[in-house]
């Protein structure tokens, strides 16, 4: 063999390996696009996903509002006197004791609705026609009537809610407000989206 067609073969193998080189990055950089396309957009995956939440700077009686798939959760620090307040109403509500098990989950069936009677954790979207209820804190207040303890108002229809989201009788909405799956990942960290046995 001549030195001339030795030269040929090595100029052959490297124009090769250059050339099989910049096909890979050319089809890298083509597929790159068509790869990413098919993994779910920041947005989406919010959409479905758990979404966590710091409590550890609320106070008593503040209402703090979040997002989970598209809806408003309504988180709210009750302190003692909410909570008695709240005794005190079984007897103007529809379902004061949560047996509608549609509308929270089972470790939420109890008087204050909540894995933690100081945290109220639900959907802020009335149960009648899908409002938006307002968050009534005071105490008899004149549009609202000297029995009235705290709660949300619903200004489309007039339904009312006690501060752990209980429907009064005798209002449009037909049940009580949702309370979504949610649970602690610290003492003041909460995982909305999530049930406690779920880890």
């Amino acid at each position: 063999m001549s030195g001339e067609e030795e030269v040929d073969k090595s100029k052959r193998r490297m124009l090769l390996a250059a050339a099989t080189a910049m096909g890979g990055v050319g089809v890298a950089y083509v597929a790159t696009p068509f790869v990413v396309s098919m993994d779910p957009s920041a947005r989406a995956e919010a959409a479905g996903a758990p979404v966590e939440v710091d409590i550890s700077k609320m106070q008593f009686g503040q209402l703090l509002t979040v997002e989970w798939r598209g809806k408003p959760v309504w988180i709210l620090r009750r302190n003692q006197e909410m909570l008695q307040n709240m005794q005190s109403l079984n007897e103007q509500l529809r379902d004061p004791h949560s047996d509608e098990l549609s509308q929270q989950p089972v470790y939420a069936k109890n008087d204050h609705r909540s894995l933690n009677e100081e945290y109220m954790v639900m959907i802020g979207i009335c149960t009648h026609l899908g409002c938006a209820p307002t968050f009534r804190p005071d105490l008899a207040p004149q549009d609202l009537g000297p029995e009235w303890k705290g709660g949300f108002f619903c200004p489309c229809h007039g339904s009312r809610y006690d501060l752990a989201g209980r429907v009064y009788a005798g209002v449009p909405a037909p049940s009580n407000l949702v309370v979504p799956p949610y649970r602690f990942v610290t003492s003041t960290r909460l995982l909305i989206g999530v049930d406690p046995e779920h880890g």
